[in-house]
């Protein structure tokens, strides 16, 4: 397991940090160092510790996962939380595991990534006008933060998104989670959130006024790619790629046409 550091951290690691940072990629590097959550904390590490058989060989990432892609996107894509084998093994978001290869692929088809696949760090990856992020930066047990985890985690992710704002025009927003989760993120830096506010749904579009300079910054609700989703066909690599087109779409940023 690659080195963290043990020093111990208050709960208000991340709300003391965060305002404090100038820049996307300071950031990245302060996310990676968190450890207010103990038990996201033991949990990450233990399956570090663990491992599943398939990465029995790998140097687990075992700390939080900052997001990925271009520091002045137009388009932001916000997750849950890494997966305990995917994200939490690799070191990037969606990456590793069945819901990575179901967005990267989308993305790929849509011109959004350089490559239709996501392995590792070091995969030579690239997005093109968007950065994905989530609320949560540990993996959680069973996929599901507590509300005070969420709580705790949710400076980074206003900080992110304010350090986005000048290029920011759209959000793509995977599962419910992270729309509840978003909502009161927009609202607390200055983003007018429509009462009574919007219901998540796939294809649930919402438009937030900026009280400051009345810029516009729309929402797209779109289910997860998680694995039941997909086995389900709950939602379908089509439907992916159609909410990813039309965030896209309203951000200005060029897609080519997918297939099929």
């Amino acid at each position: 397991m690659r080195g963290s550091p043990t020093t111990p951290q208050g709960h208000d690691f991340p709300s003391v940090m965060a305002p404090r940072l100038g820049s996307v990629r300071e950031l990245d590097e302060s996310v990676a160092t968190c450890r207010a959550c103990p038990r996201l904390v033991a949990w990450r590490e233990e399956a570090a510790r663990v491992k599943r058989k398939a990465f029995r060989d790998w140097d687990y990432w075992a700390r939080p996962v900052p997001g990925f892609g271009p520091t002045d996107a137009p388009l932001a894509i916000i997750g849950l939380a890494p997966a305990a084998h995917g994200g939490n093994r690799t070191g990037r978001i969606f990456t590793g595991d069945p819901s990575g290869d179901v967005l990267y692929a989308a993305l790929y088809d849509l011109g959004l990534a350089s490559q239709p696949e996501s392995t590792h760090r070091g995969d030579g990856m690239k997005l093109y006008g968007v950065r994905i992020t989530m609320p949560v930066h540990c993996a959680p047990p069973a996929n599901r933060p507590t509300t005070t985890e969420r709580d705790t985690c949710r400076p980074w992710l206003a900080r992110e998104l304010e350090l986005l704002r000048p290029t920011l025009g759209a959000i793509v927003v995977l599962g419910g989670f992270a729309w509840q989760a978003l909502l009161p993120v927009l609202s607390t830096t200055g983003w007018q959130v429509p009462r009574p506010r919007p219901p998540f749904g796939h294809g649930a579009h919402a438009q937030l006024t900026d009280a400051r300079s009345e810029r516009v910054l729309h929402l797209l609700g779109g289910y997860h790619p998680s694995q039941r989703n997909v086995s389900t066909r709950t939602l379908t690599p089509a439907m992916l790629r159609d909410v990813l087109h039309r965030g896209a779409d309203i951000a200005d940023v060029a897609v080519r046409r997918p297939p099929g």
